[in-house]
C-alpha cells in the first residue's frame, strides 16, 4: 500500500507494531512515506538522511516475516545530528564538523537498533547543542511546524519538529538545560529528560559532561516511555552510567494508579514572567487534578531563582574544556599545513565555531581562568548542591512537581537572537532538573491564541521516571 503524508499524523507505535503484525503495510513501506515526507518538508528539520533506511526496512520486513523480529523491529526514529551513528555524518550542526563521518555508534542508537529500530537521519540542532531556538546551526533555522514564521525551540528543535511535522513517529534528543523539554513544549509533543545516569552518553558529542543526557521525543508518554527503557542502563563505556534497577514503564502506564501520587506545586515556579494564556492553562491543569482527588500541595523550593545563574556557569566551564579537541589536526575542518600551530588554531577555530559556541567558550575559558575559578565556578558548585538539596526535601512530602515547562508558548524567528540574555531565560523553568541531576518530561496540554502548543512539566527524583509516565499518562489521556 501507499501511505500517505496526511496518514502519517495516526502513526505513533502501537499503530506501527499493529500494522506491521497484520499486514497492513511493510516497514519499507512506513519507512519509504517518512523519506518522502522529508523530502518534501519546509521545516529544514533534517540535516541528512541515511541511505541504508530502505534496506534496513527490508531487513526489518523479512524479520517479521520470519517470526524473529524483536518489539520495535521495523519502527523508525530520527537521530539529533549531535549522536553518533556509524557510517552517518555527524556535524553537531557545526561548520568545524561539516564533512565528518562517524566510525562508531552511540550506546543508546545502538540498544534501539538492536531491538530493530530503522534510523531515517540525523535531525537539525543547535550547533553543539547551544541554544534555545535552533537558530544557531550552520545548516540553518529550523521553522516550527505549527507557524513557520516562529521557533521550535532548541537545541533539539530538528527532532522536536520531526515529530510534530510527522516526519518521524519517535526521535532522539539531548537535554542539557532543556534541550529536549522546552523545543518539545515549543512543537506540543512529549520530551523526556531522563535522570543523570540513566541512558549511557557514549556516542553523544559532550556539551557539558555533568548535565547532558539522551532522550526521546514522541507523539504519546507510552511511546517515549518505551523507547527510553529500550536504551536504558549501565554502560561499560560510559562511568557515569547507574546500575539503579529500570522499571517495566509500560506494565506501570497498565496497573499504577496515578491518584496514589502526590503533586507539588513550586511557587517559584509561577512568577510574573509567565505568559498570562501559559499561566491559565497550567492552573487549569492543576484544578482539574485537583477534582479528580489529586493530592495536591504547594511546596518551596527557595534556591530555584539561582538555578539559571548557576546553569550558565557550569555549563560555559565545561563547553570550553569540551569543545578543545575541535582543532582539525586530527578531523573535520582543517588549515593550510604551511601555517603554525598558532596560525593553524586560529584560522579553524575561528571560521569553525559559530557566535554562540565562541561566546560560551570565551566565558568558560574566563570562568575557568585563575583568580576568577573560586569566585565563579567554585560557587556555582555549591549552589548546585543547595538546589540539589531542596529537591531531595521537596520529594520527602511529594512524587511529582508540577510546573509551567516555559515562560512564553513558541517565539518569533529572529526575535532574540540577539540579545541573549533574554534567550537565556528560556530556559528558566527547566535548567533545575539538570542542575540536580533530576528527571523530567512535558507534555502538551492547549493552545494559545495563536494556536501554538502549551507544555507543561512534570518532575520526578532521580529514577523515578516512572512516576512522570503514570502521571503524565493520566493527564494525556484525560485531556
Amino acid at each position: 500500500m501507499s501511505i500517505s503524508p496526511e496518514e502519517l499524523s495516526k502513526f505513533d507505535i502501537d499503530y506501527i507494531q499493529s500494522g506491521l503484525k497484520a499486514k497492513e503495510f511493510s516497514s519499507e513501506e512506513l519507512v519509504s512515506a517518512y523519506l518522502q515526507a522529508i523530502e518534501n518538508d519546509q521545516t529544514n528539520a533534517f540535516i541528512s538522511i541515511n541511505e541504508q533506511a530502505i534496506q534496513a526496512a527490508r531487513r526489518a520486513d523479512r524479520e517479521i516475516a520470519a517470526g524473529s523480529a524483536n518489539g520495535l523491529t521495523g519502527v523508525p526514529i530520527a537521530v539529533k545530528d549531535i549522536i553518533l551513528v556509524k557510517g552517518m555524518p555527524t556535524t553537531a550542526a557545526a561548520h568545524i564538523l561539516e564533512n565528518y563521518q562517524s566510525n562508531f555508534t552511540a550506546t543508546a542508537v545502538a540498544r534501539l537498533q538492536e531491538k530493530g529500530m530503522i534510523i531515517l537521519g540525523k535531525t537539525n540542532c543547535d550547533e553543539f547543542a547551544m541554544g534555545s531556538s535552533n537558530e544557531n546551526s550552520y545548516f540553518g533555522s529550523v521553522l516550527n511546524p505549527h507557524d513557520h514564521t516562529r521557533v521550535p525551540g532548541g537545541s533539539s528543535g530538528g527532532s522536536a519538529a520531526a515529530v510534530a511535522a510527522n516526519l518521524a513517529p519517535v526521535a532522539l534528543g539531548t537535554d542539557t538545560g532543556g534541550s529536549i523539554r522546552q523545543p518539545a513544549s515549543f512543537c506540543g509533543v512529549v520530551g523526556v529528560k531522563p535522570t543523570y545516569g540513566r541512558v549511557s552518553r557514549f556516542g553523544s558529542m559532550a556539551m557539558t559532561s555533568s548535565l547532558d543526557q539522551i532522550g526521546p521525543l514522541a507523539k504519546t508518554v507510552k511511546d517515549a516511555a518505551l523507547i527510553l527503557k529500550a536504551m536504558s542502563g549501565v554502560d561499560d563505556k560510559d562511568a557515569t552510567t547507574s546500575r539503579q534497577p529500570i522499571s517495566n514503564y509500560l506494565l506501570s502506564l497498565e496497573h499504577e494508579d496515578p491518584k496514589k501520587l502526590k503533586i507539588g506545586i513550586p511557587k517559584e515556579y509561577f512568577s510574573d514572567k509567565i505568559d498570562a494564556e501559559v499561566k491559565q492553562a497550567i492552573e487549569n491543569k492543576i484544578k482539574f487534578l485537583t477534582d479528580q482527588g489529586f493530592e495536591v500541595r504547594e511546596v518551596n523550593l527557595p534556591n530555584t531563582e539561582y538555578a539559571l545563574a548557576a546553569y550558565y556557569l557550569l555549563m560555559p566551564a565545561e563547553v570550553s574544556s569540551n569543545l578543545a579537541r575541535f582543532d582539525g589536526l586530527l578531523y573535520g575542518l582543517s588549515a593550510d599545513k604551511n601555517m603554525t600551530l598558532d596560525q593553524w588554531y586560529k584560522q579553524v577555530r575561528s571560521t569553525g565555531f559559530g557566535a554562540e559556541a565562541k561566546r560560551r567558550i570565551m566565558l568558560g575559558t574566563y570562568i575557568l581562568s585563575a583568580g576568577y575559578y573560586d569566585a565563579y565556578y567554585k560557587r556555582a558548585q555549591k549552589l548546585r548542591t543547595l538546589i540539589k538539596q531542596d529537591f531531595q526535601k521537596v520529594f520527602k512530602e511529594v512524587d511529582v512537581l508540577l510546573t509551567p515547562a516555559t515562560p512564553t508558548t513558541a517565539f518569533k524567528l529572529g526575535e532574540k537572537i540577539d540579545d541573549p540574555l533574554q534567550m537565556y531565560l528560556s530556559d528558566i523553568f527547566t535548567v533545575s532538573a539538570n542542575v540536580a541531576g533530576i528527571c523530567g518530561l512535558v507534555l502538551p496540554i492547549g493552545q494559545d491564541k495563536n494556536n501554538l502548543p502549551i507544555g507543561m512539566q512534570l518532575l520526578a527524583d532521580a529514577f523515578q521516571e516512572e512516576k512522570l509516565f503514570v502521571l503524565g499518562n493520566f493527564i494525556a489521556n484525560n485531556h
